[in-house]
């Protein structure tokens, strides 16, 4: 499949970085080191504007070297980009760790993957059937 994209960074095109790879990393598109302060969260361009298929969307996931690492994840995670939508895409990072984390231009923060998705329609019911798990929610296979 090929997605219509301008780059107004001046980072290369997101690509997967390994054959079997699902998301593609997006690098920061900032002119100033950025510092990202220990429970602080911004919204860090990458200068990228996507034209996706109708029934596709875009995830924008955390990175997991820098979660593991560093602490710094996706507020809204995973982000969503929808086939309509042409703005800049913008990465909301928040510093989950301990220290200052630095961002600088052409740093990887986060990957894409692109997906197909379904559109429902809702059939409103007065009763559902039955399963084995039932209304068990949250914890409700007991891990001892």
């Amino acid at each position: 499949m090929t997605i219509r994209i301008i780059n107004r960074s001046k980072n290369s095109l997101p690509a997967y970085e390994t054959a079997h790879a699902a998301g593609m990393d997006l690098r920061a598109d900032t002119a100033e080191t950025i510092l990202l302060k220990p429970m602080e969260r911004k919204l860090i361009p990458t200068g990228l504007h996507i034209e996706l298929p109708v029934g596709f969307e875009a995830q924008i996931r955390p990175r997991s070297g820098l979660a593991f690492k560093h602490g710094i994840g996706i507020v809204n995670s995973p982000g969503t980009i929808d086939a309509d939508y042409r703005g800049e895409i913008k990465v909301l990072l928040v510093n989950l760790g301990t220290e200052v984390f630095e961002i600088n231009n052409g740093d990887r923060i986060a990957q894409m993957v692109v997906a197909k998705h379904e559109t429902v329609n809702w059939d409103e019911v007065e009763t559902l059937n039955d399963t084995t798990r039932g209304e068990g929610g949250f914890g409700h296979t007991a891990v001892k």
